[in-house]
């Protein structure tokens, strides 16, 4: 799949088959996270990967929209250190973890960390050292949906501006 048709096409999949993602995607996925755009050059980023249904679950748990994650067969956690630029390295590394993996025909849905009010303790559950903040919890696996989504987004004429607002 080409990059524009990823990106066009891309949606987010709360629901997986009961089938295990290869190793190999796994880390050709997070290969692609950690060449993410980043402030600087600091990379400050770490992945945890999860597919221990128990932790899984203990993570779920703590969510309040990410029940899911414990039926993903994979669930994804990116970290970073508390630099400066944290939160935009740590997107940027998640954008391409969901663009990545849907392009090796994976099915991914980004969960919130960063504001919430449970990244402490999931941090804890994960034993991530202290200078880290949750940025995201990704669930992937191969998609039980196959219709496109629904959703539409708001038009192209109403969303750019030239030159000005």
């Amino acid at each position: 799949m080409d990059t524009i048709e990823a990106l066009k096409t891309r949606r987010s999949i709360r629901r997986y088959l009961n089938r295990p993602v290869e190793k190999e995607k796994i880390e050709t996925i997070i290969d692609c996270a950690h060449l993410a755009p980043t402030a600087i050059n600091i990379q400050p980023w770490e992945f945890i990967v999860l597919t221990d249904p128990k932790i899984k679950k203990a993570v779920a748990d703590e969510t309040d929209y990410g029940k899911f994650i414990k039926d993903a067969p994979v669930a994804i956690i990116v970290l970073c250190k508390n630099v400066k630029y944290y939160l935009e390295d740590g997107c940027a590394a998640t954008t391409n973890i969901v663009n990545a993996a849907h392009a090796l025909g994976l099915g991914t849905c980004w969960i919130a960390g960063d504001k919430k009010p449970y990244a402490e303790k999931i941090l804890e559950i994960i034993r991530a050292p202290k200078d880290c903040r949750l940025v995201s919890l990704i669930s992937m696996g191969y998609p039980m949906e196959t219709s496109p989504s629904n959703q539409t987004k708001r038009p192209l004429n109403e969303v750019i501006h030239w030159e000005s607002f």
